[in-house]
Parts: C-alpha cells; sequence; structure tokens
C-alpha cells in the first residue's frame, strides 16, 4: 500500500514537474504596414488647357445670349447670360471689408450677369455669390503710362515711342512711320510690346510696334476691349455682327457653336 502511494506521488510530481518546465509557443499575430495612398485630385478633361497663354474657358454668344466654351470649343457653361466676362480677379471684392465674400473675387470665378442682376459663377457654371453694394470696395489705382502713342500725319497713322521722338520730319523717329488708316493700341500688361489694331483698306488686322503682321487684315471689325489684357485674345468679326475670340496664331475658340 505504501509502495503504491509513493509511486503515485512521484508519478504526479514528474507530471507536475513536466508542465512547469514545457515551454508554450504562442503565435504573435504581425501587423502589415498598410500604406495609403494620396488622394490625387481628378483632373477634369473639360478644362485641359491646349493653349496655356489664354483662360481654360472662353466666352461665346449665341443668338443673343452669353455663356463659355472650352479651348476645344465645347460648351461648358450654356449661353443663358446677357453679358459674362473672364475668369478674372475682382479687386472691388479681393479688398471687400467683409472677408466672406473676399474668395468670391479669385481668378476661379467669372461675373455674369442674369435679368439685370451680376454674379459670380465657379467653372462649373453655378452661382456663387450675387453682387451687393455693401460688399464692393474701391479699387487700388494700377494706372501705367503707355510707352508707345499713335501719331496722325496727312492723315494717316503710324507709332511713336514717346520717350524718343522729337522731330517728325525724320522718319527714322518713328516706330511705324504713318502708313495706316487707323491704329489703336490694347492695353496689356506688356508696356514694351503691346498689340495694335490696325486698319488697312477697311479691313482690320493686329501688328506690333515693329509693324509685324500678328493677325492679318481679314475682319470687318476687331473691339477696342479688355479681352487681350484679361484673356490675351482678341474680340474679332468678319461680318460685322457676329463676334468671337482668337488667339495671336489666329486660332478661333468659339467662331462655329451650333
Amino acid at each position: 500500500m505504501l509502495k503504491n502511494i509513493l509511486t503515485l506521488l512521484l508519478l504526479s510530481f514528474s507530471t507536475m514537474l513536466f508542465a512547469q518546465t514545457k515551454t508554450v509557443t504562442k503565435k504573435t499575430a504581425v501587423k502589415k504596414n498598410i500604406v495609403k495612398k494620396p488622394n490625387t485630385p481628378k483632373i477634369n478633361l473639360d478644362l485641359v488647357k491646349i493653349n496655356d497663354s489664354i483662360p481654360a474657358l472662353i466666352p461665346f454668344k449665341k443668338e443673343g445670349k452669353a455663356g463659355f466654351v472650352n479651348q476645344k470649343g465645347k460648351v461648358i457653361i450654356a449661353p443663358v447670360y446677357s453679358n459674362v466676362g473672364f475668369f478674372t480677379q475682382d479687386c472691388n471684392l479681393l479688398n471687400s471689408a467683409n472677408t466672406d465674400v473676399r474668395k468670391f473675387g479669385s481668378k476661379n470665378y467669372a461675373s455674369v450677369r442674369l435679368n439685370g442682376e451680376d454674379f459670380r459663377i465657379d467653372q462649373a457654371g453655378k452661382r456663387m455669390y450675387r453682387f451687393k453694394d455693401e460688399d464692393l470696395a474701391k479699387c487700388p489705382s494700377e494706372f501705367k503710362a503707355q510707352l508707345f502713342h499713335a501719331y496722325i500725319m496727312n492723315e494717316y497713322y503710324g507709332i511713336i515711342e514717346d520717350s524718343k521722338f522729337q522731330d517728325a520730319s525724320d522718319y527714322r523717329q518713328f516706330s511705324i512711320y504713318p502708313q495706316f488708316d487707323y491704329l489703336y493700341i490694347l492695353e496689356g500688361d506688356d508696356l514694351k510690346n503691346p498689340m495694335i489694331i490696325a486698319v488697312k483698306n477697311d479691313r482690320f488686322g493686329i501688328i506690333d510696334t515693329t509693324g509685324k503682321i500678328v493677325i492679318p487684315f481679314e475682319y470687318a471689325d476687331i473691339k477696342r476691349n479688355f479681352s487681350w489684357k484679361l484673356g490675351r485674345l482678341f474680340e474679332v468679326t468678319k461680318d460685322g455682327e457676329n463676334y468671337f475670340f482668337i488667339d495671336t496664331d489666329n486660332k478661333s475658340y468659339s467662331e462655329n457653336i451650333l
């Protein structure tokens, strides 16, 4: 009996000792590092530029109403407005005392008129802000004197550079000797190289201060507005009625809108 008890105790002790010395290996889960891809903004293919020097959206008119086309001539904003401007800054809003509306003065918006009211729209055509007199600030003065001026002699127009011109009898002092029916220097940011509306034989074109032809004399009229300064475009017409925009390569962006 005693022998059996001792044997049982030895077996129990051996079992406990084995249990204590046995190593239990636990599996540790390995965390995988997940690399998040950066959120790349989607490119609006309708706003991709062909000519980087002009706006992505260009005003056009159809049946007396104005809207916008892209550089491929696709209508992006339907012609529902009585008047539209380029997508450019509006200094009246940029300098507004109302800080909440200053963002609408950026070049991401354009001014349009609908039913006698003026709005700023985004590039999708959504009306984001209606103009209020109390929001408008005064634009700072940015007057820059022109370096060149038209000069009339014997009923013909030429171009002179004010700082160099003294004697009309010396043809060498003219940048362009008087030979055109009419000349008009368009306002722009580059005062040293302005674009000039020129008329010869009742046809309109564009020249530079050296007399080089930029746009051939094939138009019935070219508007004397701010389209060159704001959009580096010329507003022209072939029939004296329907106007459209062209760039310095004489490429039309809104001539044949169906």
